[in-house]
């Protein structure tokens, strides 16, 4: 099951692309580059192969991914919170 993305992790997320996108795009090709090579890779070849703009296919990709990170990590946190 995939973990819920919050409106706040959402925002966060938005507020960390949309501050500079092209500069954003570019270290997270290299981050899931070295994180998650074969994502890496899908995402590229889908942006290569698609009629679309492909910086937008895999600015979307790259967001999704980070988006799913950012959920599960904080739906770990609260399974694994101890006080």
């Amino acid at each position: 099951m995939l973990p819920v993305i919050t409106e706040d992790i959402a925002q966060k997320v938005f507020d960390e692309i949309f501050t500079d996108m092209p500069k954003w795009r570019k270290e997270m090709i290299h981050y899931i580059k070295d994180e998650n090579p074969e994502i890496n890779s899908a995402i590229i070849e889908a942006a290569n192969k698609t009629d679309l703009d492909p910086k937008a296919v895999a600015l979307g990709a790259y967001m999704s991914y980070t988006l799913l990170e950012l959920a599960a990590k904080e739906s770990e946190d609260i399974l694994n919170y101890t006080e």
